[in-house]
């Protein structure tokens, strides 16, 4: 029984670290005019919240998180799936240094998205 309740209360100590909000949390425009409100379709904006990455039609989570030095970045395993499909790939994130944006860096390709204001979503 003393087993039992060490396991919870180690279970309880890091789950505050599992909930807590990520540094790239929020909600980010595809295309300039894209809707905030719809998130993870074509025209809308895409989503990251809880290190879970909300794309069009994809979901991954964005996990063993490794700091890029001097960067101010974050490389992510990112396991999706989405379309009937599951893969693994790595992605670089990184906030755009003048307004709030992301940088958002896969193989081979670059993104950069405006971040969505509070009341738009």
């Amino acid at each position: 029984m003393k087993h039992i309740f060490s396991y919870i209360s180690f279970g309880l100590a890091i789950l505050p670290t599992v909930l807590a909000a990520g540094p790239f949390d929020g909600v980010y425009k595809q295309t300039a005019n894209a809707e905030c409100a719809l998130v993870g379709v074509d025209g809308g904006s895409l989503k990251i919240s809880d290190s879970i990455f909300y794309g069009v039609e994809v979901e991954c989570f964005m996990t063993d998180p490794t700091e890029v030095s001097e960067m101010d970045a974050m490389l992510y395993q990112m396991q999706c799936s989405g379309e009937g499909e599951t893969w693994t790939e790595r992605a670089m994130l990184m906030p755009d240094a003048e307004d709030g944006g992301l940088y958002m860096i896969w193989k081979g390709y670059a993104f950069r998205y405006d971040r969505c204001e509070e009341g738009e979503h």
